[in-house]
Formats: structure tokens, sequence, C-alpha cells
């Protein structure tokens, strides 16, 4: 299960460990604020897309084998973003990096549910999650700590060797999980139609929408923090960091929660409606902080509890999601993460455009809580006695 955790961690180190040298970088290039979080939208795109890739193909070769390619391609276009010599190129070659380092968020889930069901999947997921939760800690650390010798290319540098070390995880701690005769055969047609299966499941897409939805609270604040941060309350790349590790520290705890509370068969639906009530208030009140300008301590608290929430969240809907899938998981897996990463890659650089302030952190954190609360509320109310137990 840690080999699972690491190289589902794929998505945040690729995103984190560069946060810490994201002014630098488009002070270098002498880009916006908008264009240089586009190399981490493009980032976010290729590992949307990239799943819709390797679900299927990992659902027709097996887990193992796609898994090393993937993750084998993304040491190496890590190298040739170190080395590209405008932002336009680096955001072209940031979506094939995600395009490989989706790979391993994808299959990841996908051998989860391969083996376990109801309660113990719940369980594995939080463990990914607290795993996961790991990444967000080391990786502005690790780029914070570059940066103060180097610069943002030895930032990707250090993602290369990451990625290698992840290709040896994956070589000696992943087994195939999916026997050949669960495999699915006919080409890219039946590819297709293993993810039109998903999209027709009401039940799954309800669980996978709220979570897309929830995520987009994550992805802005993985996107819009550093200037928040840095510009606008002076935080230096070692500070930023520093608050970033609290921050995660704080989604591993909740997770380990989360993974608890399912061991004592709390519905994942109750889960995630007082998560989500929570992530609400805590947005509603940083949103407060940031339009009444309050000091730095006053911002820091109530953004903590609103991202503590995802190590609740993400496990939790992940399972009920993928509780309703029989056949073809790596394609259902793929519709999850997708919608997730497609949301968080276009909504936070728009809204952006308007400017970046604590004040619109908050308001996007509080719409996206808010909205996928009521969705929760529609599908389970509290009242009701169906609270939809986890699928076994």
């Amino acid at each position: 299960m840690p080999a699972l955790g690491a190289l589902t961690a794929f998505g945040p180190i690729s995103l984190d460990v560069y946060l810490p040298s994201l002014p630098q970088l488009g002070a270098e290039f002498a880009a916006s604020e908008s264009l240089t979080q586009l190399t981490m939208s493009a980032c976010m795109i290729g590992l949307a897309l990239g799943q819709l890739l390797w679900g299927p193909i990992s659902d027709r070769f097996g887990r193992r084998m796609p898994l090393m390619i993937g993750v084998a391609g993304f040491a190496v276009t890590s190298v040739l973003c170190a080395f590209a010599p405008t932002i336009e190129a680096l955001i072209g070659i940031r979506v094939v990096q995600g395009l490989c380092g989706a790979a391993g968020m994808v299959i990841a889930r996908a051998v989860v549910h391969d083996l376990f069901r109801g309660v113990e999947a719940v369980a594995a997921f939080s463990t990914l999650a607290a795993v996961m939760g790991v990444a967000p800690v080391l990786a502005p650390l690790i780029g914070g700590a570059i940066v103060t010798f180097s610069d943002w290319r030895g930032v990707f540098i250090a993602l290369a060797v990451i990625g290698l070390l992840m290709l040896a995880v994956a070589i000696l701690g992943v087994p195939e999980t999916l026997p050949g005769d669960h495999r699915t055969t006919g080409g890219l047609v039946n590819d297709v139609r293993g993810i039109g299966a998903a999209l027709r499941n009401g039940r799954f897409m309800m669980a996978a929408i709220t979570l897309g939805i929830a995520s987009i609270a994550l992805f802005s604040y993985l996107q819009l923090s550093p200037f928040v941060l840095q510009v606008q309350y002076g935080l230096n790349a070692q500070g930023f960091a520093i608050v970033f590790a609290v921050n995660a520290v704080g989604i591993t705890a909740a997770a380990n929660l989360n993974r608890r509370l399912a061991q004592r068969r709390v519905p994942g639906a109750v889960i995630v409606r007082w998560s989500l009530t929570v992530g609400t208030a805590g947005a509603l009140a940083l949103t407060l902080s940031g339009t009444l300008h309050s000091p730095l301590p006053w911002l820091l608290v109530p953004l903590f509890i609103g991202i503590c929430t995802h190590g609740l969240n993400n496990p939790s809907l992940t399972a009920l999601a993928l509780g309703y899938i029989t056949h073809s998981a790596g394609s259902a897996s793929a519709v999850l993460g997708t919608l997730s990463m497609l949301l968080g890659a276009f909504v936070p650089p728009i809204v952006s455009l308007l400017g970046v302030s604590a004040a619109v952190l908050g308001a996007v954190m509080l719409a996206s809580f808010a909205l996928s609360l009521m969705l929760v509320l529609a599908a389970h109310p509290p009242a009701s006695r169906r609270e939809n137990p986890l699928p076994t």
C-alpha cells in the first residue's frame, strides 16, 4: 500500500514541488500571473487526459507494464522541462509530463479496486490519501530548498530524480493484480465502451461530480496560494513551504481519521456531509478575512480548516463512486480523476484573470464547498434512512 500511495502522489509531486518557484519562473520569462499558472494547468490537463488513456490501457494489458512505461516517461519529460527555452515550450512539455504522470494516479486506484471492496476499500483509499499527504509536505520544502541555491530549472531536475525513484518503486513494489481472464478485449471500441458505461452510471457520476466540484477548492489553493501568501502577504519561499507543509499534515491527519471512521462503519455519505459543512464554514471565514485584509494568522487558520477536509472528502467519495463499478475499473477510475483534474485545471486560471487575492481564493473555495454540499444533501438527505452504506 505505501508503494501505491507513492505512485498516486505523482499529481501532488509534479504540481507542488515547484510552487515556491512560480513567482521566480514568471519573472524570468516576463510572464503574467495567469500565464505562469498555465504551467500548472498544463500539467493538470495532461494528468486529466492521461487518465483516460492509461485507465483503459490498464484494463486491457494489465496494471504493471503500463504503470512502468508511464513512470519512465515522467522522468524523461521532467528533464525536458528543465531545459525549456520559453514559457510556451514549458507549457507544452508540462502537458506531456502530466500525460505520463497520470499512469501512477489512475492505475493505483484501479489496483485498490482489484484488491478491496466496501469498508476495506475506504480504508485503503484513506491510506492512499494519507500517504499522498506526505508529498505536499515534502515537495514544497524540497522546492524551497532547491530555489535557495538553484532556480526553477533545478526543481525539474529533482522531479526527474523522483521519477526514477518511483520507477524503482513500481518495479519492486507493485505486482500484477488484474488476471488475464478479467481483462478487456476488442481494442479501442471496447475501451470507449468502458468509459461510456461509467458515464451512464448515474450513482457513480453523482459521486464523481461531487468529488470534482469539491476538488476545485484544493486546486484553487494549489494555484493561487503562492501569489496570495508570497506576493500579497510577503512570505518567502521557505515560509510558504512551511505553511504548505502544515496544511498537508492536516490533510494526512484527516485521511487517517476517515480510515478510522470507515472501520467503524460510519456511512461515507455522512462523513462527506459533515466534512463539506466544515469546509464551507472555513471557506466563509477565509473569504471574510481576505475581504477585511486581516493579518496573516486570521487567514491561515480558516485556510487550514478548509484544506484539511480534502482528506475526508477524497477517499470517501472515491470509494463511493468506484463501489458502483463492477467491470472496467481502470476506465471508471480514469473518468473519476479526469473530471476533477479538468475542473482544477480550468477554474483557477479563469478566476485569476479577475485578480489574485485572499478574498478571491476564499470565494472560490466557498463556492466549491457549498455547491458540492448541496449535491450531497440532494443525493443523501440527512433524514433518509438510505444513507448509501458503502457498497460491498
